[in-house]
């Protein structure tokens, strides 16, 4: 069961319109962040700036900015539009810094991203992955994330015994 409800949030696009709702004369600015050594990692950076008016942007004073950072992946949105999901997640950051955050905080689309994570972390093979490394802090660090993923008590004590095995030296 989701430990929160979608519907509770709202969207970035229902942000923005309230905020030119507000500031016709309004701006919103993204800029690209992202430097070549993030990209061989597969991130994108956004920061976002926002301007309650033209007068504001020429004097370059934003009211507020949002960062946000995203990772391309195999499936999703991020298959093919990493670089977008991560604009819309940084434009919410800096309007939710603006005072435009709705009823909660986070955006929806934000949240959608925290259900996709969780559902890809609980579909992870934990004990797979530890039986192919030999190292032991790469297996605390691997037993670390499935815990915090809800990983089965199960499979927490499977990764726990391949680390207690690395140092039997088997």
């Amino acid at each position: 069961m989701a430990r929160f409800n979608l519907a509770d949030y709202e969207t970035v696009e229902e942000r923005i319109k309230r905020f030119y709702n507000d500031h016709p004369d309004g701006r919103i600015i993204t800029e690209n962040e992202t430097l070549p050594e993030y990209r061989t990692e597969k991130l994108w950076v956004v920061k976002s700036l926002v301007f309650f008016s033209g007068e504001d942007l020429e004097r370059g004073c934003p009211k507020a900015t949002g960062l946000a950072y995203e990772v391309d992946s195999s499936s999703g949105p991020q298959q093919s539009s990493a670089l977008e999901v991560c604009e819309t997640s940084s434009i919410g950051r800096a309007l939710a810094n603006a005072g435009y955050s709705g009823n909660k905080r986070a955006s929806r689309e934000e949240m959608e991203k925290v259900q996709r994570f969780e559902a890809n972390q609980k579909a992870r093979d934990w004990v797979a992955e530890a039986k192919d490394i030999t190292d032991k802090d790469r297996l605390r660090l691997l037993w670390g994330e499935a815990s915090k993923a809800g990983a089965p008590q199960e499979v927490l004590d499977e990764v726990k015994a391949h680390a207690e095995a690395q140092d039997d030296g088997a």
